[in-house]
């Protein structure tokens, strides 16, 4: 298996590496790095979407914990996914993202806040919430994917790192974004039909699909004891963090910026709707089947015999699938981790070289040195990642353990209520930010770890309600500006006084 593995490894990065040279010859402004110039069509916008959406955790952590705890309630997980984190997200913001970013000239999600809403002070302030929390996160996708190649390779873990460390480095350097669509739309492809053979050659052994899910929901029911399993408010909350939660992070909201135009994105909604669905059906549904083929005895243990839930189903897809077939869902894995890894560290480098770099032009020659920093950047906060990865400094790993509900939390109130509302003002920008990062923080350590969706759930809701209330008395901004952000949207509410 590790020969074979090792040749679609080479000949994967190869392809990745070439996709990101031919990239650099279509790269020539900081639009084009960060945005593929605004010309993505709907297919590869909505694979770039659903291949930045999941990484190796949902197929190594989240489908052995939630697929073990949960046993087949955890597809509700992928049915919110595919719907609401998916599809909704997309019919939901991506007419209003795409035309008001094109208004008020903004590339990322801190130049768009500030634009919209008149706050010099909003956007560094934005960005470092997305340089401390994302590059943590990224960090630990790197730390998966040095274990995906030690584990399925053979490849040392710190040999693994570097590898990945050049191969992303080259194609998300040299290509900017337009390298990063292309090379998610290839590992999209790997996804879906890895995916989608893994579930039906895992639940062939028990005569097919139904059967399978029969066999699951009965083996679950021996193993896990009523009084163990999660509660509906533990379940209802992890749909809620995974699926409306993305609608405030940045890596996701750029696929939005980016679109060719307006008319692609109802296709694009269908086209990532059905993605999402098969991958977050084929995932979770995997870590619940693993209840039919491991015994409270066999399943994975520690020395201390707590289950380890990562190791359930690499152990459950290694002893279980054919040798050809693995190799094919390891580089599932490995694509799934790269496109995500991509957009966190290319949306991490914008945090310096877009929201605080002073000035993007040489005073002496005039020339643009924005794709020089971004591309300078970029590799920096790779090489950071790596050590992060390589040593994991204790503060660092409560940061990873944080991101996705801090960073949501800060900016899904400001950036929806925004692309809606004429009456957001600035003061109430500022207090829905603060609000959702120091509630996220607060009941991350009041919570526990175990019970963060929870956590994260209530600092994404909670400046719904305080953005407004702010907002209520507060002096909104001007009419000009908002002219200009609305310019060709039918927006849903004009001020009531107040403009300048």
């Amino acid at each position: 298996m590790v020969s074979i593995g090792v040749v679609f490894l080479v000949v994967f990065l190869a392809l990745m590496t070439g996709i990101g040279i031919w990239g650099m010859r279509k790269t020539k402004t900081l639009g084009d790095f960060f945005l593929g110039g605004r010309t993505l069509g709907p297919w590869i916008s909505a694979v770039a979407y659903g291949t930045s959406y999941f990484s190796a955790v949902i197929f190594i952590g989240f489908a052995g914990t939630q697929g073990w705890q949960f046993g087949l309630n955890a597809l509700w997980i992928a049915l919110g996914n595919a719907v609401i984190g998916a599809g909704a997200a997309w019919l939901v913001l991506a007419r209003r993202t795409r035309r008001m970013t094109q208004n008020l000239d903004s590339m990322t999600m801190p130049e768009f806040l500030q634009e919209r809403y008149g706050a010099k002070h909003i956007k560094p302030l934005a960005a470092s919430v997305i340089f401390f929390f994302l590059l943590p996160y990224s960090a630990s996708v790197f730390k998966g994917l040095g274990h995906l190649f030690e584990k399925g390779f053979g490849i040392p873990y710190d040999i693994a790192l570097l590898i990945m460390i050049a191969f992303t480095g080259v194609y998300l350097i040299l290509g900017g974004y337009f390298a990063i669509a292309v090379t998610d739309f290839i590992q999209g492809i790997i996804m879906f039909v890895g995916a989608a053979v893994m579930v039906l050659v895992i639940s062939g052994e028990k005569g097919g699909l139904f059967e399978m899910f029969g066999a699951a929901a009965e083996a679950y029911a021996a193993h896990i004891p009523p009084e163990q399993r999660p509660s509906a408010l533990t379940v209802i909350s992890l749909v809620f963090m995974t699926s409306f939660g993305v609608w405030g992070l940045p890596q996701m909201t750029q696929k939005f910026y980016a679109i060719k135009n307006e008319r692609v994105i109802s296709k694009a909604a269908i086209v990532t709707t059905a993605f999402a669905l098969v991958i977050g059906f084929a995932a979770y549904s995997t870590g619940a089947f693993a209840h039919v083929f491991f015994s409270l005895d066999t399943v994975p243990r520690n020395d201390a015999g707590a289950i380890l839930y990562d190791l359930i189903v690499p152990t459950l897809l290694t002893a279980r699938l054919p040798q050809l077939l693995l190799a094919l869902i390891l580089l599932l894995v490995l694509s799934a981790s790269m496109s995500t890894l991509s957009s966190l560290v290319l949306v991490s480098s914008s945090a310096i070289a877009i929201d605080l770099y002073p000035s993007r032009v040489d005073a002496k020659t005039g020339k643009d040195r924005s794709v020089a920093m971004m591309r300078f950047l970029s590799a920096v906060f790779i090489v950071i990642s790596y050590f992060i990865s390589r040593f994991q400094i204790g503060i660092i790993v409560y940061l990873m353990s944080l991101s996705w509900g801090a960073v949501s939390g800060a900016f899904a109130a400001p950036y929806i209520l925004g692309l809606y509302s004429r009456r957001v003002t600035k003061a109430g920008a500022y207090a829905g930010l603060f609000t959702g990062l120091v509630t996220m923080i607060a009941l991350f350590f009041v919570f526990g770890s175990s019970r963060s969706p929870l956590a994260a759930s209530i600092s994404i809701m909670l400046p719904f309600i305080v953005v407004p209330a702010v907002s209520a008395f507060t002096r909104p901004p001007g009419r000009q500006l908002l002219e200009r952000a609305f310019e060709g949207i039918g927006e849903s509410s004009r001020p009531q006084g107040g403009a300048r």
